[in-house]
Parts: C-alpha cells; structure tokens; sequence
C-alpha cells in the first residue's frame, strides 16, 4: 500500500513507457470497433455489451488473481466499481454500438478521438494537477473546428439518423473523460490492473439483468461462427488488454495524456474495414479527422517544441 501511495502521489509524466503503451492500447482498442461492425448485425446492442464482458473478466481475472492482487472487499467499495463500469463502460459502448449501426467504424473512432477536447477543459476544471495552457486552448478550437466539419455535413445535408448516430459517438468519448477523472479522483490508490478487471466485472453486473429483462436473448437466433469470434476478439483484445493499458497510463500520466491515445486509434478499425468490411470515409470525413488530429497535436504541444533551444 506504500507503493500504491507513492504511486498515486507521484508528478505525472508522459516517457517512453507511456508512449508505448497508448500506441499497443491504439491497437487493440481500435480493433473493437472492427469486431463490432462483424457482431453488430446479429446481436442487439445490449446482448453484444453483455457477452463481450465475459471474455474480457474471464481474461483479466486470470492474470490479475494469480499476480496476488486482491479484489476489493467491502459492499462500498463494489458500489464504486459498479457505478464507475455504468458510466465508463456500459453506457459509452451502448452509445458506440448504437451510433455504429448508423455509420462505420472508422468514423466511430474518428469521433471518439474527440476525447481529449473534453478532456483537458473537464480536467482543468475538476483536478489540481492537469491545467489548461495556450497550446491546449489553441487545440480545443481547432478540434471544434474539426467535429464541425464531421457533425456540420449532416446538419446541411438534411440526415437527421446520422446527425443522431454522430451525437451519440460524440457524447462517448465524453463518458470515458469523465469516468478517467474519476477514477484519479475516487479510485486511484486501486492498482491500475485491479481497476481493469472490476470495471469488466462491474459491467456484468450492469449488463446482464439489462440484456435479460430488454433483448430476452434466449428468443434470439444463435450468433455465427464470425460473431462470436468478434465477440471474444471484443473481450480480450479490445476491453481486457486495452484496460490494463489505458489504467496503467491513467495513473501515471493523468486524464489528459490517457486520452490522447484517440489521436491514432482511428488508423486500426479504418484500415480493418477498409480490408475486409470494403468500407470508405467520404472527402468531408477525411478532412474532419485530420483537423482533429491537428487539434490534437497541437494540444501535446511535444511536435511545437521541436528544434526550440
């Protein structure tokens, strides 16, 4: 517990350790919006959430357990981890399934990297370490810009389903930056891998009476071979794997730097489609994502300080 104390109290720091983890969670985070777009058509969305959690609890339990961590032990504290898997990881993969069905996976991660546009105002505002400076006012415009130019085509255009399916892949990204500060601000003396395994055990409990009680999944037709692949793909790859990353950069990096990983994800679910879905990004789509990836830069500030003595 001295250590995790340490830990907690330690100044954030954005290394090569870190940089390495949110590229490998880029990866495997991004491959769920692949392995969504393949299950997507058989399995309504919340039986999709439901089972997707049991490949992912069943594969962080089994290395978190044997390390010697231990699970939180009191009513109280699995009232935290319940309530945190609700907000971080039920609510926003609902939102992404549902606004998925409506467009494709590349510009489902496209939009989820809007996230640290929300994140640095909310962390700004709601912790003491992570503060607004010029280069991240300066990226929040030109990610604005950028979401204007992906949500705006609709508003002109007259589509108001895409309209609503782009909201709600907005309004995710924007559940995982306030789910990120509560964890630092509620959960962070937790290791970050005990973390990773309660958020998918938390959502079980979440997910399954929803599924039974909505969906009623026993009247459902058996899913094919390639959904349930995509949903364990989902589960492992994309949920387990990728929290044990993104937790572990979360407490050492902070809200702000965890979120960046947004910055390349898009590239995984947008050269998958691309490969074996046939799927494109229209011109306006195209521009959209390199203005946010421009905001983006900008608000790591590391590319604008290069060559500077």
């Amino acid at each position: 517990m001295q250590e995790l104390a340490a830990r907690a109290g330690a100044p954030l720091r954005l290394g090569a350790t870190e940089w390495g983890l949110i590229a490998l969670q880029s990866m495997l985070w991004g491959s769920s919006y692949f392995f969504i777009e393949v299950a997507q058509p058989e399995l309504p969305a919340l039986t999709l959430a439901a089972l997707r959690t049991i490949p992912a609890a069943a594969a962080l339990l089994m290395i978190v357990l044997p390390l010697g961590y231990r699970l939180p032990a009191t009513l109280a504290e699995w009232r935290l981890f319940i309530g945190f898997s609700a907000f971080n990881t039920v609510l926003p993969f609902l939102l992404i399934v549902w606004g998925q069905g409506r467009a494709t996976g590349g510009m489902a991660a496209i939009l989820n990297a809007t996230a640290p546009l929300f994140g640095i105002v909310l962390a700004h505002l709601l912790t003491h370490d992570e503060k607004l400076s010029w280069s991240k006012v300066a990226g929040v415009l030109v990610g604005i810009a950028g979401v204007g130019i992906l949500v705006g085509w609709d508003l002109v255009a007259g589509s108001s389903a895409d309209l609503m399916a782009r909201l709600a892949l907005l309004a995710a990204p924007f559940c995982y930056v306030l789910a990120n500060i509560y964890v630092r601000r509620r959960l962070g003396h937790y290791p970050p891998f005990v973390i990773a395994a309660m958020q998918m055990v938390g959502a079980m409990f979440v997910t399954f009476p929803l599924a039974l009680a909505v969906d009623r999944p026993w009247s459902l037709e058996a899913p094919s071979l390639a959904a349930l692949g995509a949903i364990v793909g989902m589960g492992v790859l994309g949920s387990a794997f990728a929290a044990l990353c993104h937790f572990t950069v979360l407490q050492r990096a902070g809200a702000t730097n965890a979120s960046l990983v947004t910055l390349v994800m898009p590239l995984t679910p947008i050269l998958l489609g691309g490969m074996f879905l046939g799927e494109q990004l229209s011109a306006h789509d195209i521009a959209g994502a390199l203005v946010i990836a421009v905001a983006l830069v900008v608000i790591d500030g590391r590319v604008l300080r290069l060559g500077r003595p």
